[in-house]
């Protein structure tokens, strides 16, 4: 027997369907990173795929939403399935390291997220873009989508673009700076093995 046997799967399904929205999510915490996104806006995809990629989270993404509007129903409630997924994968969030930060480059971008897996939904959001739109998709609504995904998780998320040129470049350093910082948070600390990182005693609000 392993130290693996022991662990118990950090995994989530969640569905939820509106008049606006259908959509369903499954996550695996403890992956390889590999996805299967499909929500009917190719820029959005994009970004969910490195958000999957740089986190090491698998994740299954299944959106069908009113698109023939525009993409905020679906942005959004994407951001709802996902981080109340990630909150029941992650339980009572007994083990985990709670914080992390990450900076990152990507040519002339540079972004920062700070997360703590604190049970306590925050969103601090510091990026401009100067375009209104990257592909469909309104760039207004990645601060949707951070916001729901933080409340619906119990997270508190600190993302600061730092500095950048290119829109494609700064969206994408968000994300990836999101996943890298998520990562860490949520991964086990082998020194606090079955404990809660909180001297209250709970997570969880």
């Amino acid at each position: 027997m392993t130290d693996t046997d022991n662990i118990t799967p950090r995994t989530a399904s969640i569905s939820r369907k509106t008049n606006e929205t259908d959509i369903a999510v499954s996550i695996n915490l403890d992956g390889q990173g590999t996805f299967d996104i499909s929500t009917g806006s190719g820029f959005f995809d994009h970004m969910l795929e490195q958000l999957s990629k740089h986190s090491l989270i698998d994740m299954q993404i299944k959106a069908n939403g009113d698109l023939h509007i525009d993409d905020h129903h679906t942005v959004e409630d994407t951001g709802i399935a996902i981080g109340q997924a990630l909150s029941k994968a992650l339980g009572d969030r007994r083990g985990i390291n709670r914080y992390a930060s990450f900076n990152l480059p990507m040519d002339e971008a540079m972004t920062r997220a700070a997360v703590d897996v604190s049970g306590r939904p925050y969103l601090i959001w510091k990026v401009e873009f100067s375009r209104d739109k990257l592909g469909t998709i309104d760039t207004e609504l990645f601060r949707e989508f951070f916001q729901a995904l933080a409340q619906n998780a119990g997270i508190t998320l600190h993302v600061e673009n730092l500095y950048g040129e290119n829109n494609h470049h700064i969206a994408e350093t968000c994300f990836k700076a999101v996943a890298r910082a998520l990562r860490h948070a949520v991964e086990a600390d082998p020194r606090q093995v079955g404990v809660i990182p909180s001297t209250k005693g709970t997570l969880n609000g």
